[in-house]
């Protein structure tokens, strides 16, 4: 997938920007090693045209270095591609969560989005393509320009754990919540999110694969088929400690070209609970997924902290 997005990078290479009319707010925001560090020439608000790219308005803001004809980031800040600790590390950006399938010369940025680039190392994981932390995107402004309805399935007894939720979508500007107990089949047109303990949130096809690791969806952490345990995992895809009785995740993934399904969950009510309560963009700011436990929030992959006893 990387080539293939790399392939695409080189046919646009010399595509022109073309200008627009009218402006809006851009987010643009860009990281180290998963959203930990965060590059000091941080734009919060910056006012583009809306027919700029992705790669234009970061050029504005960043010294960037590119490569094969201009269409591959290389650098930011003197931050380059390569190896990093022995591993393969490289620049990657989303656009309101998502990670973007074409290069940053051909992806034209509208009104509202969020623009996100993070340097990290991507052997663990080939493909990230979703994050949380652009909440409330990409509910609010939607996918290239286009809001798409928001399906919250609520799964076993998670009724007010789903209420809380659905408020704190609704809070962050979102519309169009509907509900439903029936898991619903991913979509390019629907964003799904999941409520409820992970024992019963695993039975749809795209959620149960948090088990496999990264590798199979950009999430670090791994749920055990039991339901009772979360791994949680370093950049390099290895256990770090594990989460039990009250532990709790937000995450987000999809597959091939699906919209989006995020994941609030726990090993049981309290880490469920714990779980949907985090959903704002005060904790879930610059958070490729979050695990909390015992009113703690640890952003994901886990960075800096000694490995201890985690296999179930």
């Amino acid at each position: 997938m990387r080539w293939a997005v790399l392939l695409l990078c080189l046919l646009v290479a010399g595509c022109g920007f073309g200008e627009g009319a009218e402006r809006g707010d851009v987010t643009l925001t860009v990281t180290r090693d998963f959203g930990n560090e965060r590059l000091h020439q941080g734009i919060d608000e910056e006012t583009a045209n809306e027919g700029s790219t992705a790669m234009r308005l970061l050029q504005a803001n960043y010294e960037v270095e590119t490569r094969y004809g201009g269409g591959f980031v290389q650098a930011i800040d003197g931050i380059a591609g390569g190896r990093e600790d022995g591993r393969r590390a490289d620049w990657f950006y989303y656009v309101n969560g998502i990670e973007a399938p074409i290069g940053a010369a051909e992806r034209r940025v509208t009104a509202g989005e969020r623009v996100w680039w993070d340097h990290h190392q991507w052997e663990a994981a080939q493909r990230v393509p979703a994050v949380v932390g652009s909440f409330p995107e990409p509910f609010v402004t939607g996918i290239e320009g286009k809001r798409f309805p928001v399906k919250l399935i609520c799964m076993g007894a998670a009724e007010r754990p789903c209420d809380e939720v659905q408020k704190r979508l609704e809070d962050s500007g979102v519309a169009a919540v509907s509900r439903s107990v029936v898991q619903q089949s991913p979509g390019e047109e629907v964003l799904r999110v999941f409520v409820g303990r992970w024992a019963d949130v695993r039975g749809d096809s795209v959620t149960r694969r948090l088990e496999d690791g990264p590798g199979a969806t950009g999430v670090f952490a791994r749920p055990t088929s039991t339901g009772d345990a979360i791994v949680l995992l370093d950049a390099a895809g290895e256990p770090v400690r594990t989460l039990r009785a009250g532990g709790g995740l937000v995450a987000a993934t999809s597959v091939e070209e699906q919209a989006p399904t995020w994941v609030v969950t726990g090993t049981d009510e309290v880490g469920l609970a714990a779980a949907a309560a985090a959903l704002t963009e005060e904790r879930l700011e610059r958070h490729f997924a979050l695990a909390v436990e015992s009113g703690s929030d640890t952003p994901l992959p886990v960075t800096d902290e000694p490995s201890t006893e985690v296999e179930p």
